[in-house]
């Protein structure tokens, strides 16, 4: 007897970054026949809001055979509960469709560039699509530790309504996946730099919340000792991103190799595969996808001792906040080139075909 593939609804509204690299990669991988129904990676505030009702308009212009899903997965951009509670209401809806939530990040632990008493229906929305969802899967501890010290404050100040038992209910439903990366394109290429000084690579998005300030004032005080080395500084730009990045560009013009958005992603690997270090100063960070792609193209990685990276990287990788300069100035002083055994072995367990059978628990149960 023929087995039928599985159906597998993918709901994202923000359809970009490490978000779309993450479903792209899935549904390479599983196998299923994945639906993608999806909007631009901008303007996340009206997507939370506004994406399921959006979406539910466009299944409704389906046939109604093609209504019929196994699991549908959504980003935590999805209001879920207001998105099941439409779907309930559309012909031909399977009743026993399984609703999963994928947290890339968590409202209650972003750091927003200006507080506002408005951020609290974003952290309202991820709680109340947690428990609408049927199982909820979080990229880091770190990112499901800081969700549920964020709900269990917000449930605390319901002091008139006893919601004990909702926490327990919560956890039970909730997992740690890592997302899974291909390193294809990266194990396939090979190349460094000529001989020089080590190269340091940048490779976040340029926002406030990469603290990039942070990153040029350490290259600054490194140029001020004296100590040798070069610079890539890659990454997705933005129309109002942090002015540093024009400072930088021209403070550095005599160490930069490359500064801007890599154009194709033959060329983002290539440049990675010419890198010797790769820093991070992040304010928050729930997994890291960015960090593991440069180690696994060579990079040693230095980064915060908080965050999500005491996760995926052993102690020696580590430093402590206000030492970056230090600790940079003396890996730099006397470099030793990660092998690629030890890229390999930073990065493996993150790959896809370690993680699958996970994934396939997870969409299936």
């Amino acid at each position: 007897m023929v087995q039928l593939k599985k159906r597998l609804l993918i709901l994202e509204p923000y359809y970009g970054g490490s978000h779309r690299q993450f479903l792209d990669c899935l549904q390479a991988s599983v196998k299923s026949d994945c639906v993608f129904l999806t909007l631009p990676a901008r303007k996340w505030k009206m997507r939370m809001q506004l994406s399921a009702p959006w979406f539910v308009e466009q299944i409704r212009q389906w046939p109604r055979d093609a209504r019929a899903f196994d699991a549908v997965l959504c980003s935590t951009f999805v209001d879920v509960a207001l998105l099941r509670s439409l779907l309930s209401q559309v012909s031909g809806w399977q009743a026993d469709t399984r609703f999963l939530t994928y947290f890339h990040e968590n409202q209650f632990a972003y750091p927003g560039q200006v507080q506002s008493e408005n951020m609290y229906q974003f952290t309202a929305l991820n709680f109340s699509s947690a428990m609408a969802s049927d199982a909820c899967a979080f990229n880091s501890d770190y990112n499901r530790r800081t969700f549920f010290e964020g709900v269990t404050e917000y449930l605390g100040k319901a002091s008139d309504m006893n919601l004990e038992l909702t926490l327990p209910e919560l956890e039970r439903k909730c997992q740690v996946l890592a997302p899974g990366l291909d390193y294809t394109e990266i194990d396939g290429c090979s190349g460094k730099m000529s001989e020089g000084p080590p190269v340091i690579v940048w490779n976040h998005r340029w926002e406030h919340d990469k603290d990039p300030q942070t990153f040029f004032n350490a290259l600054y005080e490194l140029e001020e000792l004296g100590v040798p080395f070069r610079l890539i500084v890659l990454g997705q730009s933005f129309r109002y991103g942090p002015s540093c990045f024009a400072e930088a560009r021209g403070r550095l013009q005599a160490k930069t190799i490359h500064f801007g958005y890599a154009e194709s992603r033959e060329e983002y690997v290539q440049l990675l595969r010419s890198g010797d270090v790769v820093v991070s100063t992040a304010l928050h960070e729930f997994f890291g996808l960015a960090v593991l792609e440069a180690v696994r193209a060579g990079c040693r990685p230095l980064l915060p001792h908080r965050l999500s990276y005491p996760e995926l990287f052993p102690e020696k990788y580590l430093y402590q906040d206000g030492q970056l300069v230090q600790s940079l100035s003396h890996l730099l002083s006397d470099f030793q080139t990660q092998t690629d055994a030890e890229c390999k072995d930073l990065t493996e367990r993150h790959g896809w075909p370690l993680l699958l059978p996970a994934y396939n628990r997870f969409l299936f149960g």
